[in-house]
């Protein structure tokens, strides 16, 4: 009722907005990194046509999560709108923080069937799988993979491969695949400089080794839950298949990364891959333009391909991404609303792929030039098509608290089983799913 209340306001001002409301400055939200640069240049025209002046609170993705939900939990009204996290969207929900944007779609001919499916599902949607909406899709992002292609081209090593290996030395269709080519290029020579086989996540603070673990346990089978009960994660979580992919995890680990990786995310991938450490580098898709333009791995010498599949052919990746909401806390959610309408327009959405930014609109996507318009785009649609997400519960914090301990203890500090750790998780998330009365 609190969330309907705040849109019935939100809906009135923006009406009467239309009609002819002063100028207002509006801040928005979200993390700092090169899309939210890509942002700033398209709220240009924005600005021109709206009068409204736009301001920005850009926060190091190390510190976004703490900060941003610190500032929706305390009710502040620095921010108007949030592009906020894909997990944040249950608890911003279910808390009142971000305004109910169904009314305000179907006022404005602002349709979620628009939108790729696991954009809305991931970004949008709460409780997920229903029609209720407090997000719009603002930027579609999944990990995926860079190499080195000038590398893999050379014809030396594709012979010395072809002998060693048996087949072709290309981008991995599989996960086996790719631990063949990282041990194939580990501690390898190259141009003078010894180089390393793969770059993955680490990092322990965060979200990142567990972006990256489960980007790799989705395609062995894992799974939050018992499809037919929810909450039941016994033999899911912890099933042979999920320990087995936590297995390789460690084992890439082991074999195949650089030195001092032990505490390691995106920054540190990007670094890694433009400085020539590595032949093959685990990311989100936001920094393929980067690499795109980079003078030293840019062009041909940089290639793109999508998660690999497990051992029993099943293809999943670890989805990003984020939308755009309205501030419940925001006094001027008439502006944000407009802001929010403008940028969903399928012109804006175009000129935001060009600029660097991801749209999630099918218009775009599905455009008959999109997978040639950049030498990533079809990786990036590929990526898209096989996306999974962490849970988006209001408690995901805790959630992640726990998978990001239990991962990194045995990944990197190798630490018992991975069959101890992931018991251990099934452990920890059972116990606060029965602290918010779920089970």
């Amino acid at each position: 009722m609190k969330s309907k209340l705040l849109f019935s306001a939100a809906a009135a001002a923006f009406v009467a907005g239309a009609t002819g409301a002063k100028a207002e400055d509006l801040t928005l939200c979200w993390a700092a990194w090169d899309p939210a640069n890509a942002l700033i240049e398209l709220s240009k025209e924005y600005e021109a046509q709206s009068g409204n002046t736009m301001h920005y609170e850009f926060v190091p993705w190390t510190s976004f999560a703490d900060r941003m939900l610190n500032e929706l939990n305390s009710g502040g009204h620095l921010c108007d709108l949030m592009i906020g996290d894909s997990q944040w969207i249950g608890g911003a929900a279910e808390n009142g923080q971000y305004i109910k944007l169904n009314d305000f779609f179907d006022a404005n001919g602002i349709k979620m069937d628009d939108f790729i499916p696991a954009t809305v599902v991931g970004y949008a949607e709460w409780p997920k799988n229903t029609p209720n909406y407090y997000a719009l899709p603002a930027f579609a992002d999944v990990v995926g993979w860079t190499y080195r292609k000038d590398w893999f081209a050379r014809p030396e090593l594709q012979a010395e491969f072809k002998a060693k290996y048996g087949y072709d030395l290309a981008p991995p269709a599989t996960f086996a695949q790719l631990k063949d080519i990282a041990e194939f290029f580990q501690g390898r020579e190259i141009d003078g400089k010894k180089v390393y086989g793969a770059y993955i996540y680490t990092e322990r603070g965060s979200e990142g080794i567990t972006m990256g673990a489960m980007d790799v346990l989705y395609s062995y089978g894992f799974k939050y839950q018992n499809p037919d009960k929810p909450y039941d994660m016994e033999g899911f979580v912890n099933s042979p298949g999920a320990i087995a992919g936590l297995e390789y995890y460690k084992a890439l680990y082991d074999c195949c990364t650089a030195p001092g990786m032990s505490n390691a995310y995106m920054g540190e991938g990007v670094d890694a891959f433009k400085s020539g450490q590595v032949a093959m580098q685990m990311n989100f898709t936001f920094t393929w333009p980067g690499f795109n333009t980079d003078p030293n791995v840019g062009g041909d010498k940089t290639g793109y391909f999508p998660n690999p599949a497990g051992p029993d052919g099943e293809q999943f990746a670890q989805l990003g991404g984020q939308g755009i909401s309205v501030v419940a806390a925001s006094s001027k959610q008439a502006a944000a609303l407009d802001y929010i309408k403008w940028f969903a327009q399928p012109s804006v959405q175009a000129k935001w792929w060009q600029l660097g930014g991801y749209s999630a609109l099918k218009s775009v996507v599905d455009a008959p030039d999109f997978a040639t318009s950049q030498p990533y785009a079809q990786a990036f649609l590929d990526s898209m098509a096989i996306v999974k997400d962490f849970w988006a519960e209001p408690s995901y914090a805790a959630l992640l608290q726990a998978s990001q301990k239990r991962f990194h203890d045995y990944v990197v500090a190798g630490q018992g089983t991975a069959k101890e750790a992931l018991d251990g998780l099934v452990a920890d998330w059972t116990e606060v799913f029965k602290e918010d009365g779920k089970l």
